[in-house]
């Protein structure tokens, strides 16, 4: 009797959830006829139980099977809500991913998910594809609010410039609202990442046509043609009334005194660009500053404006392209990277208490070919621990012939190997150089070699050998679990 009473009495308890939301949310639509097998009611509520134990891995990879064998979204929709709940961007993103490919065309809500965790996740060109599907299928209202939530997930973006070239693409797709000044004037912004001067030219031409006393628009076209070195008695009429608008706004002074460099007037430009740079020290006010510095011929000041801008953020497209022209030796080259280093590393991990003190060390090979790096980890009596392949967007490791793949490199490694080792852009710092795509800060010795770098948390401090060799590098973090210590020695760096 009790046979034929509790596959019911299941099937009953799975439906309550499903109705109520206890499983699922309350936008999904019953498919159920796949489900109604105990076997399937059994995993279902046998995942909800093992999360309810703190077993959030198990019913999250339960769910995300049972999306894919019974091609039902609302599984992989729980799949992800775990992961977000766990604190897993990664497999957050993996599911959602599987609930939009398992959901109707018609269905927004699962893009609309997808193209939030892309861009938090720092995917922006991942994002491109789902975005410009999901304006299609918006109404003009619906467009400009997809919009304006894409504007204000941009201030959360790592790679400013790789955001807004995505939004740039995402935007045009569709008509972007005059009524909306601030969505029109990061859309102009956007223009200009892509090199569209006359987008942006246009668009900000629209703005003040409606507000004209906008500073922000005046200042931005104002430095766009001071900048191209065009137009110059308009981008100085331009900057100045934004400048009676916002005198105290230090970008706008910079922008007044770029202008008046560009008309020659050198010393009034230093003084308002050394101002601009007292009153907020920014990267691209150093660029500037050092580069009429330059031309005075005061070029050891312009050499330490240009190390105070590094140290604020190296990775600054106005400071790389004015070291470029100035300062090749601070410059990363154009053509493709490639090289070789050999080393030893130790790893040091103080915890918050001492059970959780950990460490190890062995070898490694690192070689990197263009945008592709490969990264070799040997224990201390020179077998294999583990390969690591690094490309744009994808990390794979392979160990005793399992292979992994993730989005991120130090997120495979520290969930794989339990060592929190940096891999994405090692080969850049073992260069001396910062990763491209977020922000750094870099010291130089007297010889203008680096001697310092800050980025992604990892403070590096490096020892320079002979031939300008890099002999040694120390590499430290601090997080909430106690701190990481890692030191490189090197045996053929780079050769």
């Amino acid at each position: 009797m009790s046979q034929f009473t509790r596959k019911p009495l299941l099937q009953g308890l799975f439906l309550l959830a499903l109705s109520s939301g206890a499983v699922f949310s309350s936008q999904a639509r019953a498919q159920t006829d796949g489900l109604k097998t105990g076997e399937a009611v059994f995993e279902v509520l046998a995942s909800e139980i093992a999360l309810q134990r703190g077993e959030a891995g198990l019913a999250y990879n339960t769910y995300l099977e049972m999306a894919r064998q019974y091609k039902d979204p609302r599984l992989a929709q729980r799949a992800m809500e775990i992961a977000i709940g766990g604190g897993s961007p990664d497999l957050a993103l993996q599911a959602a991913k599987t609930w939009d490919e398992l959901s109707p065309a018609s269905e927004t809500k699962p893009k609309e998910v997808l193209i939030t965790l892309l861009v938090l996740n720092n995917r922006w060109s991942d994002a491109i594809k789902p975005a410009i599907a999901l304006l299609k299928q918006q109404n003009p209202a619906q467009q400009e609010n997809t919009l304006l939530q894409l504007q204000a997930l941009l201030a959360k973006a790592k790679d400013e410039n790789e955001a807004l070239r995505a939004f740039y693409e995402i935007a045009s797709t569709v008509k972007v609202p005059p009524k909306a000044p601030g969505l029109l004037y990061t859309y102009a912004m956007s223009a200009e990442k892509v090199g569209r001067m006359d987008i942006m030219e246009q668009t900000l031409r629209e703005i003040l046509r409606k507000y004209p006393n906008d500073a922000n628009s005046l200042n931005a076209l104002g430095y766009s043609l001071a900048d191209r070195n065009v137009k110059l008695p308009e981008a100085f009429a331009l900057i100045s009334k934004a400048h009676q608008i916002s005198p105290k706004d230090s970008f706008i002074l910079d922008s007044l005194g770029w202008v008046n460099f560009r008309l020659g007037k050198n010393a009034l430009a230093l003084e308002q660009l050394q101002q601009a740079f007292t009153m907020k020290p920014e990267a691209d006010i150093a660029a500037h500053t050092g580069e009429v510095l330059w031309v005075m011929g005061r070029r050891p000041e312009a050499e330490e404006m240009w190390r105070q801008g590094q140290k604020l953020d190296a990775n600054n497209a106005t400071l790389k392209e004015t070291l470029k022209r100035f300062k090749p030796e601070w410059s990363t080259p154009d053509q493709a990277p490639q090289g070789t280093w050999d080393g030893r590393f130790a790893v040091k991990v103080i915890g918050l208490t001492e059970s959780q003190n950990q460490g190890g060390s062995g070898g490694f090979t690192l070689t990197q070919d263009a945008l592709k790096d490969i990264l070799e980890i040997r224990n201390p009596v020179g077998g294999s621990i583990a390969k690591i392949t690094i490309n744009p967007g994808e990390a794979t490791l392979e160990r005793d012939g399992q292979v992994v793949t993730a989005i991120d490199a130090d997120t495979l490694i520290q969930n794989t190997l339990g060592l929190p080792l940096p891999a994405r852009g090692l080969s850049n710092w073992l260069r001396g150089e910062v990763r491209p795509g977020s922000e750094a800060s870099v010291d130089r010795n007297a010889q203008g070699q680096v001697s310092k770098i800050s980025q992604d948390g990892w403070d590096l401090v490096y020892t320079w050998g002979n031939k300008k060799r890099l002999d040694k590098l120390t590499m430290t973090r601090s997080s909430n679990i106690g701190s990481i210590d890692i030191r490189l020695v090197f045996d053929h760096p780079n050769e």
